[in-house]
């Protein structure tokens, strides 16, 4: 009889695996890795890494036990697909460069697609250069029928109209831009330039595709208004887990801002420093709407393919859900600043 998975073995598993790509630290903030980019920490210092993480554990909740609900609902519509939770998988490409090739692109791509479709969310497929890679997570999007497509900030428009035409040929269900992309240097040494987009270029692809459009990477009030100016319909904020730019803010300490100017009227996602499902809960009370998880779910993947990536966002989900009995929350609509024990 096969050995019901616990995150201790998950961990193991994927320790040795990883080979010393990701030492597997008991607290994942970026400590022991930083400055490893390619790999898995942040750039330079790792201080933005660190930082995530560091923002999202200064947030403090206030425990409520003094009510009726009982059996909260972790449900959310995304662009259309009913979701069992708001914990999606954020894009991550690239294994054979970031963590030591242990998993093969395709099968990295299979568990990782999969097992967020067997827990009932949607995964992200991130966009590398090599257009193999690419097709192989496009190819495993395909089998479970839908996700989510997010591509470099090209220069060339019309290569990413392209890549957005592809995507909604094999399922996606939304697309977009992660702009936080925009100073790679590697995607101009293999011939394929990015930078920053204008909002008139926002705009110009968010009308060319029928899908709901995404820009990803939004630290500032400034740039998510130009966002909703642009016409976008969904925003991540993202420092694209502290591997661009050295010492920015925590995305927790972004999102709140953001949130109060355009929260109802775009969707507003975040990423960055999310270890548990308590840490769900909090992201949703500064004001997300849902949000993405990256590093865990490689250690996920790499400790138990597919199962491993489904039981984890499974593991996070119930631990929003015991979160939600414990401070008075019936549904994810319900969890607000009103929660925290100081108002941001």
């Amino acid at each position: 009889m096969k050995e019901a998975l616990n995150l201790q073995t998950l961990k193991s598993n994927a320790k040795k695996k990883l080979n010393g790509y990701c030492r597997v630290c008991p607290v994942c903030d970026g400590r022991a890795c930083a400055g490893e980019v390619p790999g898995v920490g942040g750039t330079g210092t790792g201080s933005s890494f660190m930082e995530n993480v560091r923002a999202l554990s200064a947030v403090k909740i206030n425990l409520s036990a003094i009510h009726g609900e009982t059996s909260p609902n972790t449900t959310i519509s995304f662009f259309g697909q009913h979701l069992k939770t708001p914990i999606m998988a954020a894009p991550m490409v690239n294994y054979q460069i970031n963590t030591g090739g242990g998993l093969a692109e395709n099968e990295a791509a299979e568990a990782i697609m999969s097992g967020t479709h067997f827990a009932g969310s949607l995964a992200w497929v991130g966009d590398p250069v090599d257009e193999e890679m690419y097709s192989q997570w496009l190819e495993a999007m395909n089998r479970v029928g839908r996700g989510v497509v997010i591509i470099k900030p090209r220069l060339n428009q019309d290569s990413i109209l392209e890549a957005f035409d592809k995507a909604q040929q094999n399922g996606a269900v939304a697309v977009g831009l992660d702009v936080d992309g925009a100073g790679l240097i590697t995607m101009k040494l293999k011939g394929q330039p990015v930078g920053p987009k204008t909002v008139r270029q926002l705009m110009e692809l968010s009308q060319s595709t029928k899908l709901p459009f995404i820009v990803k990477g939004i630290m500032t009030v400034q740039d998510a208004v130009k966002c909703a100016e642009a016409g976008v319909d969904c925003i991540v904020v993202s420092n694209h887990g502290g591997r661009v730019l050295d010492h920015t803010c925590g995305t927790a300490d972004a999102l709140s801002d953001i949130a109060k100017e355009l929260k109802g009227r775009v969707t507003i996602l975040v990423d960055g420093g999310i270890r548990s499902g308590t840490d769900v809960l909090k992201m949703l009370a500064l004001g997300a709407d849902g949000v993405l998880i990256g590093r865990p779910l490689i250690v996920a993947g790499y400790g138990g393919n597919a199962e491993g990536v489904e039981f984890l966002i499974n593991k996070y989900t119930e631990e929003l859900y015991a979160s939600m009995i414990l401070t008075g929350c019936a549904n994810l609509q319900q969890i607000d600043g009103r929660i925290l024990s100081r108002k941001f």
